[in-house]
């Protein structure tokens, strides 16, 4: 079984910052693409950015200059740090992670999900 746990949300004002974390475990022998979703209200779930195991990352338009996707690999960990952050950000964010279990299946997993507010 494999398990994304997530944290950092909350409240912040505009212009603020937040750094979210979202760590894997369970029975994982690799971990492959990591990523960022979000979702407003009355709006589809939208990629905000991912991560490669090389470390290659992709932004979406709306968030680039202004958000940071990293992983820890050791640690099975990925972060986004949001910068700069806007009203237009508010949302639930899911973290997502591409794993290979120790049973050598490959799956696709998500967090609970994380609320990011923004507002003054």
């Amino acid at each position: 079984q494999v398990h994304l746990a997530e944290s950092g949300g909350g409240l912040v004002q505009p212009g603020g910052a937040l750094r979210l974390s979202c760590a894997a475990s369970g029975s994982i022998l690799s971990i492959y693409d990591m990523g960022w979703y979000r979702q407003a209200p009355g709006k589809p779930r939208e990629l905000v950015a991912e991560i490669t195991n090389g470390d290659s990352t992709n932004y979406a338009n709306s968030v680039q200059g202004r958000f940071t996707i990293s992983r820890d690999s050791a640690k099975n960990t990925v972060y986004l740090q949001m910068n700069s952050l806007k009203p237009e950000d508010t949302a639930v964010y899911y973290c997502n992670a591409h794993i290979l279990r120790t049973n050598r299946v490959r799956g696709i997993y998500w967090g609970q999900g994380t609320q990011v507010t923004v507002s003054s």
